[in-house]
């Protein structure tokens, strides 16, 4: 039987990927953020995770606001990371897990969810860097992927409790999966910021120190809060924090342990976090 270890969470701003590109890692601005990675890597070295299901949302390299799915699924046996137009260089690509895929699928549908499935599917930043600062050194990534996007983009977002409940019907498919994998979980973006308008530059610390306190024992919490009332609450870009609650949901109902965690601003504007929780 498949057995699902925890998962991480962090940001994914695109400056992370510049900073790691240009060795700023021990720079006093970025520092402090790279300095909450050695606990996650310590951890995905000791248990090394046959397939990572990722939780992020697209920013235009497969959808855009003309076709926006709520919820789409990967399917496909490799995924190529291309330009964004960031200046970043081309991130290596992944090995998809079609079958795991399609069983989660299933499952979705079968719990009435109405996801846009994708044979062929490219991932972007938001993907990338939580892989990148998991695994620097790698020359390939040691682990499959099944990703997952969420619109965070363009209204009408999904609720908290929808992406709650998403993660769980995961959760459900991963448990109810006959391989023998280890599987880790990833939610990425975040946390409070607005790039944008007359509150760009906005950041929240008492709320995401609320989400952070919460995700382990209590994500309901979260979900309290409709859409419009988390995007006041952390910011127009802040409402990527939905990733963060469904990758939760994937880890199942009962309560997580936290290991872990690292929270600093801002890196460009972003309140920048990293969570790692393990399965009780």
């Amino acid at each position: 039987m498949a057995r699902i270890i925890g998962g991480y969470f962090t940001s994914h701003v695109p400056a992370i990927g510049g900073a790691i590109v240009r060795g700023d890692q021990e720079e006093p601005y970025w520092k402090p953020f790279f300095d909450g990675f050695p606990p996650v890597r310590d951890w995905l070295g000791a248990e090394r995770p046959d397939v990572a299901v990722c939780f992020y949302n697209d920013h235009g390299l497969n959808f855009f606001l003309d076709k926006m799915p709520t919820f789409a699924v990967g399917a496909a046996h490799e995924y190529r990371n291309e330009d964004e137009g960031w200046g970043l260089p081309l991130f290596k690509s992944f090995s998809g897990h079609p079958d795991l895929s399609w069983h989660i699928i299933e499952q979705l549908v079968g719990d009435e969810f109405d996801v846009t499935t994708c044979q062929s599917m490219l991932v972007d930043h938001a993907l990338s860097i939580p892989f990148e600062l998991a695994y620097p050194k790698a020359k390939e990534w040691p682990l499959k992927l099944v990703p997952i996007a969420i619109n965070t983009v363009q209204y009408p977002l999904p609720s908290a409790k929808r992406c709650l409940a998403l993660g769980r019907a995961v959760h459900r498919a991963l448990a109810s999966w006959q391989g023998a994998e280890k599987i880790v979980v990833i939610g990425t973006g975040g946390l409070s910021h607005q790039l944008d308008g007359e509150r760009a530059g906005f950041v929240n610390p008492e709320y995401d120190r609320f989400c952070m306190d919460s995700l382990a024992a209590n994500p309901e919490a979260i979900c309290v809060d409709s859409t419009k009332e988390i995007v006041r609450k952390s910011g127009s870009q802040g409402v990527e924090i939905l990733n963060w609650i469904a990758a939760r949901g994937a880890l199942g109902e009962v309560p997580a342990r936290e290991t872990h965690r690292n929270y600093h601003i801002p890196i460009s504007n972003t309140a920048a976090a990293t969570m790692l929780l393990e399965t009780v």
